[in-house]
């Protein structure tokens, strides 16, 4: 559900006093909290820390970016991966593949010199 028009949108206050007036190549990361905060044109070029619960993840804001609350881009959940024995034949399938065209590489650089 969406915040009523009349209300506008909610920038988190400090958030906004930290960038006023500096431009993004003269701060570094600006740690923050408040995930809940949309992005505002006015923060474009910045790179916020925003908190996932253990750690700041850095987020480079962009122009696609505006409108979309900080904590869309940190995430809380860290995905390691899906496991299970097919998986590991895939993988190791694609490590000797790799190394097949290394090899390749290195035999057709070999020959032209």
């Amino acid at each position: 559900m969406t915040r009523s028009l009349k209300k506008g949108p909610y920038v988190d206050e400090k958030l906004l006093k930290k960038i006023e007036g500096k431009k993004p190549d003269q701060v570094g990361v600006i740690k923050t909290w408040a995930r809940a905060s949309q992005i505002s044109p006015e923060m474009v070029g910045f790179t916020f820390g925003v908190h996932n619960g253990k750690s700041h993840l850095e987020v480079f804001v962009s122009e696609d970016m505006v409108g979309h609350r900080l904590g869309e881009f940190s995430l809380t959940r860290k995905f390691i991966k899906h496991g299970g024995k097919m998986q590991k034949e895939i993988e190791q399938k694609k490590r000797e593949a790799e190394i097949t065209q290394a090899k390749a590489a290195k035999a057709t650089s070999d020959s032209k010199k």
